[in-house]
């Protein structure tokens, strides 16, 4: 599931948000979201939910199931 922390960093990195800011928004800790970018651990259902949400994609695009964001 690496699809899923590269595209996690490029939108991240495309809405100009920084990892603390987004890591606070998640409720979770900086090393939490950390190894998400790095592709050591993933979200909870709630947290794709909130990712899918903050980005404005589709969960389907966020995990790698599609290259449409909507």
């Amino acid at each position: 599931m690496e699809i899923f922390a590269v595209r996690l960093k490029e939108l991240r990195t495309e809405y100009k948000i920084s990892q603390k800011d987004l890591a606070e928004k998640l409720g979770i800790s900086d090393r939490a979201y950390r190894y998400y970018e790095e592709g050591k651990r993933y979200p909870d259902f709630q947290g794709l939910l909130m990712l899918a949400d903050c980005f404005q994609v589709s969960l389907d695009y966020l995990v790698g199931r599609s290259d449409v964001r909507k």
